[in-house]
């Protein structure tokens, strides 16, 4: 066991959690829930989904408690139990949609004039600056057009600033495979988000969704 890890105030808090101090797991449930559950939201699609596994998250470190060691930064511990639990709550769905019975084709209205999308509308207009909302909106497609763990490393990378090796232990993998999988997302990534990739756009000077437009904008 690497003793660099007690240096990690929230390792500090759950050895605390071990002893039976109940305030620090309420500080680590206040730190950690609203990004985990927009990390879980990203993997499930589904907020109430995401929630209901966020808690579960929290339900699972609190029942380990007493066996407690650090053997990795607390959040790579955390988002290492998210990982499996989205990943089992996405096989599970689909088992579920195997099962159900095909809901017949709507009719659509062929006559109907197709709509003009954002990024045709933007086209349109030699500059101009992207609101917030709607680069959320374009950032979120993409990253959910993303193979499982593709979209999970981003998400570890970009969103919670995290280490080739912390996101390779999260995910069970080595840091070579980390750096291929990010590699191809943000080839995925640049293809998806081509028409935002672009120099007369100008970006939301915050936040993680205008991080990782930069990034792959400059790669």
């Amino acid at each position: 066991m690497s003793t660099g890890y007690f240096r990690d105030p929230d390792v500090q808090l759950m050895l605390k959690v071990r002893d039976g101090d109940e305030g620090a797991f309420a500080q680590l449930v206040s730190a950690y829930q609203d990004r985990l559950v927009g990390i879980l939201a990203h993997l499930v699609a589904d907020q109430t989904t995401a929630e209901d596994l966020a808690q579960e998250v929290f339900l699972r470190v609190y029942r380990a408690r007493s066996e407690y060691e650090p053997t990795a930064r607390f959040s790579t511990w955390l988002f290492c139990i998210a990982n499996n639990l989205a990943s089992n709550s996405r096989r599970n769905k689909g088992r579920r949609r195997e099962v159900e019975l095909e809901a017949p084709a709507q009719k659509t209205d062929k006559t109907a004039a197709p709509a003009i999308t954002p990024i045709e509308k933007s086209a349109l207009m030699p500059t101009r600056r992207i609101a917030r909302e709607e680069l959320q909106a374009q950032v979120q497609e993409a990253i959910a057009a993303l193979n499982e763990r593709q979209r999970m490393a981003v998400l570890l990378h970009k969103y919670e600033d995290m280490s080739y090796v912390d996101i390779a232990d999260a995910m069970n993998l080595t840091v070579p495979a980390v750096k291929s999988l990010l590699s191809r997302a943000r080839e995925c990534l640049r293809q998806h988000l081509a028409a935002y990739v672009r120099e007369d756009f100008v970006l939301p000077p915050a936040g993680p969704e205008a991080t990782l437009m930069q990034s792959v904008a400059k790669e």
